[in-house]
């Protein structure tokens, strides 16, 4: 299949693999791109430029197809040296960055001198008309739907897919409620040249995380998950857990006195203890509606076949029915 995302990139299949923290490592992104799409590394997990470096280089030595790294901008009272990690992401080769947080501009120069092409996750159409303008190559636009941070203007993607498409001249991805070959002939009906999956690819067999995770993932609803830190005006979509109960209940109780310290251990450091250790309750972690759409944890390439076989019998079996009996 072949769209204005495949083009860019040099990719086989208009599928994305999202940056997610602690789950975005060499052995995931390789994987997705030896099936053909676009594996990306998470560059915060790494957390300085020489272990990103090594981790470039370690899927340097799993795959030869192009790969990405995810840079997201978070404020933090220790910032990591953003300059130095985009350094070694050039000097390692990498063709594709996608950013996310915050706005990437100050970075463009150095990674276009690079030629280095540059996806900005946006979670709305004036956010992505600004990525358009400052020379984002691409945009991976994130509806409500979405795990993580899904930003407080609540568009699903049903209504912001379709209003990115009037409005872009660039490519964009659909995220958020991707999980098959019925998400990509949606997103593509919508205007979308692609899909950016994140937690389905959590439920793989090469995703390097416990197998609690992905068994919760699996035994989840599209009910269950919750969004948090609203009145901080800092949403995330998360699995329900123990943890959450707790911080939801803060939120509750405290109102609009509530401070980002109050939700500090339910929020802060728990990646390693959820997706390494495998406590599924240790704080809240990001989790897609989408969940309530994945029932198993295949292989990679397994999953990415899938996606594009039933895919293409979508489009020409079940839709060009419809156009034949139209006639």
């Amino acid at each position: 299949m072949k769209t204005r995302i495949t083009e860019l990139f040099g990719i086989k299949h208009p599928i994305i693999q999202g940056g997610m923290h602690y789950v975005g490592f060499a052995e995931l992104a390789a994987a997705v791109s030896n099936a053909g799409g676009l594996g990306i590394i998470t560059g915060l997990t790494q957390g300085t430029p020489e272990k990103l470096a090594k981790e470039i280089a370690r899927c340097r030595q799993m795959t030869n197809k192009p790969f990405g790294v995810n840079m997201t901008f978070l404020p933090s009272l220790t910032p990591p040296n953003y300059e130095e990690m985009f350094r070694a992401i050039i000097a390692g080769g990498v063709t594709v960055v996608e950013t996310a947080g915050n706005n990437p501009q100050k970075w463009l120069p150095m990674l276009k001198d690079a030629g280095v092409k540059v996806i900005h996750k946006c979670t709305s159409v004036r956010h992505s008309l600004k990525a358009e303008r400052i020379g984002c190559d691409a945009v991976s636009v994130d509806g409500f739907e979405c795990g993580g941070h899904p930003g407080e203007d609540d568009i699903p993607n049903f209504i912001l897919l379709p209003r990115a498409a009037d409005e872009l001249t660039i490519p964009f991805v659909a995220s958020g409620g991707m999980a098959d070959a019925r998400s990509l002939v949606a997103a593509l009906s919508l205007g979308a040249e692609g899909i950016n999956m994140g937690t389905r690819f959590v439920a793989t067999e090469e995703a390097p995380v416990h197998p609690n995770v992905k068994q919760a993932i699996i035994d989840a609803s599209e009910l269950d998950t919750a969004l948090v830190m609203r009145p901080l005006r800092n949403t995330e979509r998360v699995l329900k857990n123990a943890a959450v109960t707790r911080l939801l209940e803060k939120e509750k109780t405290l109102g609009d006195k509530l401070a980002f310290e109050d939700v500090i251990d339910e929020v802060a450091g728990i990646y390693p203890k959820i997706m390494a250790d495998g406590d599924m309750d240790a704080g809240a972690w990001s989790c897609g509606m989408v969940a309530g759409l994945i029932d198993d944890s295949p292989s990679v390439e397994a999953l990415i076949k899938r996606i594009m076989v039933e895919a293409e019998e979508i489009i020409s079996s079940r839709l060009s029915g419809f156009s034949a009996a139209a006639s």
